[in-house]
């Protein structure tokens, strides 16, 4: 049998921690123009016409009169806005290498060049003559240096969220009550089934080591439904016919990039939730589909003494904290009890 390989595991990653401590740090300011996101982009449009209304309030008399001048603002203020989100988006890799300060400055002068070129847009529809072009760079600089401040700060909140969510994602799958049950499976198979038994321990070790081994900021949905398998080949041996498990995936999902340990993590409440309870045993099913631009994960399983007490629920909030993280208003999350049966769907861009 493979025991050595559980131990080099634990080997492994006590011989490192420094190695996974920093690779679980992420520079704040490598994340700051991470503006590609519908998020991100959607409140820095919000935050710019918020400013800009404000703004009007001073220069008009009455309700219509300021509803215009909002509307004469946001013709040149809208592209400009669009335009230092695209450039920040495209150019989020080669400012990563600059210094935080760098990286500050170089937002400060695009948008500098940002309220330029909403000065040249409103002045082609003929409403600003003459020109107030330093005004108007002036402002662009001092906007674009709020939004670099608004996503600085969402960046040093993102890393530190990101790293205790690892570290509470971690020590979750480190749970010993399924590791006793596991090798008490594997000790009552050793003298009737060693070949099982072997097996059991083999999936036992591929599993810690996938588990504990940091995977990066992202993994392959394929590679997380490998995991899944994996624990329910586990748990399988343990709970026999009482574990049913059917799959349905989509072979088109699987290079969508999630947070790693998305899934195992609901597979295995399915399974403490609904099958370890009933005498009876339980059905889980887990499905993929790609949908155009999404990928939707679902995993439901049947229940059937009931949704019994309820849980701190921390596996769900777990996964659902973390897949705001990484997708923000793009990644969706749902979980439902209804008809005997618990329902998770996770909505991922693809």
């Amino acid at each position: 049998m493979k025991e050595p390989q559980i131990l080099s595991t634990f080997h492994e990653l006590a011989g490192d921690p420094a190695e996974l401590a920093a690779s679980a740090r992420v520079s704040p300011a490598a994340q700051v123009f991470d503006a590609c996101r519908a998020g991100v982009i959607l409140r820095a449009v919000l935050f710019v016409e918020l400013v800009l209304c404000v703004g009007a309030m001073f220069n008009t008399g009455n309700f219509v009169d300021w509803l215009a001048l909002c509307a004469v603002l946001t013709g040149g203020a809208l592209p400009a806005t669009l335009t230092w989100l695209i450039v920040a988006c495209s150019l989020k890799r080669p400012l990563a290498l600059l210094p935080e300060a760098g990286q500050i400055t170089a937002g400060v002068v695009l948008g500098a060049f940002a309220g330029l070129y909403g000065c040249a847009m409103l002045a082609l529809l003929g409403v600003a003559d003459p020109a107030p072009w330093l005004a108007s760079a002036a402002a662009g600089a001092l906007v674009s240096a709020l939004v670099v401040a608004g996503l600085l700060l969402r960046a040093r909140a993102r890393t530190p969220a990101a790293t205790t969510a690892r570290l509470d994602e971690l020590q979750a799958r480190i749970q010993p009550h399924f590791l006793f049950n596991t090798l008490n499976s594997a000790i009552a198979l050793v003298r009737a089934e060693p070949a099982k038994a072997e097996s059991l321990l083999e999936d036992l070790s591929d599993l810690f080591r996938h588990a504990l081994v940091d995977q990066g900021e992202t993994v392959s949905v394929a590679h997380e439904v490998a995991l899944a398998r994996q624990y329910l080949s586990i748990e399988q041996v343990r709970f026999g016919d009482r574990l049913q498990v059917r799959w349905d995936l989509d072979p088109a999902a699987g290079d969508t990039l999630v947070p790693p340990l998305l899934l195992q993590p609901l597979v295995e409440n399915a399974v403490r939730h609904g099958v370890e309870p009933s005498p009876s045993g339980a059905d889980v099913q887990i499905s993929t589909e790609r949908r155009k631009g999404t990928v939707v994960i679902k995993v439901t399983n049947t229940v059937p003494g009931g949704p019994g007490p309820k849980g701190q629920g921390l596996a769900l909030a777990n996964v659902r904290e973390r897949l705001k993280l990484q997708h923000d208003v793009q990644g969706q999350f749902q979980a439902a009890f209804k008809d005997g049966l618990f329902r998770v769907r996770i909505e991922v861009p693809v």
